[in-house]
């Protein structure tokens, strides 16, 4: 068991790597009870893979935050489209939501945008030039999620850097006030830009969305919350996937160098980067709505239940070797997007984004390296997702 008086994944070295806090708690049981935020609170945490793939696919680990808090007294301020959206949400409710989603992110449709996302990147990296200095995520890791996501719900230029900035926000742990006015700040925004799509209508993707939403039976305040999970969940975690993953073939640069000289391997190796260093380190709330036992370990009723993608996929047990990047292992069991009925439906849109990043990035500059001591990056203060604050880049 962890220290019971401490909360492992608020330790700043947690932060900087959580992976020898996951190792420890793994090897002491990978489903244990540990205290998480102030006040006495603990939650059981799956730092297991077998365990965690179990408790994605268990219905009676409930995604309904409203229900839980509904008799829990909170100081929380979040608004309703951040608080109350489909990834927050258990069937029937879930599933009519989802019906709406997934058709956006289909093979044909993804298909289709990689145009337009190689356009994009091209727009971002136009000026690179060789013995430049740049910052990946701020040229690059952001906008480029950003750019499509905001195309893909029609949000005009010139509001998406202040969306793309409350979302940034919306991911601080921190600092909860600052996180619940960016809710309010991107919910009301939303609010408008679907209110003046319906005022208006006409072609584009917005129409379109909000027709399917029609169709599937959505009200006006689920249609909201609908497009406040696709520009957050659309961007954040593929700007940490950008990320991450220069990151780790820049510190295994032989198999940066493979991946040069056969770009054809890009595809195949996302599911190892993403393996090796998940956007995704701490899956989002759920908690046991009857006893159960999950990995040998019962969890009572009524108890917050994290399952820590980041964890499952450094298990020696699911993945040899697990702290080696290896570009030949077969990945594809991670759990970087999730597992069962709330996988990530925008996975495919994910990979498309950071492929074409990627290929591009090995194509024109070679021999990138860190500009920086790799000792001086630093990584965002969240145990949601894991991502750098800058990836500073000498192009070469």
């Amino acid at each position: 068991m962890s220290d019971p008086r401490q909360d492992p994944l608020r330790d700043p070295r947690f932060f900087a790597d959580p992976y020898p806090t996951y190792d420890r708690l793994r090897e002491g049981c990978p489903v244990q009870r540990v205290p998480t935020g102030s006040g006495g609170h603990h939650s059981y945490l799956i730092t297991g893979h077998a365990e965690a793939r179990e408790a994605f696919t268990d219905p009676r680990l409930s995604k309904d935050t409203a229900r839980f808090f509904a008799d829990r007294p909170s100081n929380r301020d979040l608004h309703p489209a951040i608080s109350r959206n489909m990834l927050a949400s258990d069937p029937p409710e879930h599933t009519r939501q989802r019906r709406v989603v997934t058709p956006l992110f289909s093979t044909g449709r993804v298909r289709a945008l990689r145009p337009y996302i190689t356009r994009v990147v091209d727009g971002l990296t136009a000026a690179w030039q060789p013995d430049t200095e740049v910052d990946l995520v701020a040229d690059l890791a952001v906008p480029l999620p950003v750019t499509v996501v905001c195309e893909l719900l029609g949000v005009p230029e010139s509001d998406r850097a202040a969306l793309a900035g409350w979302s940034h926000d919306l991911f601080d742990a921190t600092d909860t006030g600052r996180v619940d006015a960016a809710s309010h700040r991107i919910g009301d925004y939303l609010t408008g830009l679907v209110e003046a799509a319906r005022a208006t209508p006409g072609d584009g993707p917005l129409p379109a969305l909000l027709r399917d939403c029609d169709e599937g039976g959505l009200d006006p305040a689920e249609t909201v919350s609908l497009a406040a999970l696709l520009l957050v969940a659309g961007h954040e975690t593929t700007t940490q996937f950008i990320g991450n993953a220069v990151l780790a073939l820049l510190r295994h640069p032989e198999a940066f160098d493979r991946l040069r000289r056969d770009l054809d391997l890009i595809p195949g190796a996302l599911d190892e980067l993403l393996r090796f260093d998940s956007p995704v380190s701490v899956a989002t709330f759920r908690y046991s709505t009857e006893d159960l036992r999950v990995g040998g370990v019962d969890i009572p009723a009524g108890f917050p239940v994290l399952i820590a993608p980041g964890a499952a996929n450094r298990d020696p047990s699911a993945f040899p070797a697990p702290d080696r990047l290896d570009l030949d292992r077969d990945a594809g069991g991670h759990l970087s997007f999730g597992h069962g009925i709330h996988r990530c439906p925008g996975a495919p849109l994910a990979r498309a984004e950071a492929e074409i990043a990627l290929r591009t990035l090995v194509t024109r500059f070679p021999n990138t390296r860190l500009a920086v001591p790799e000792d001086s990056l630093t990584w965002r203060r969240t145990r949601l997702t894991r991502g750098l604050t800058a990836l500073p880049l000498t192009l070469a």
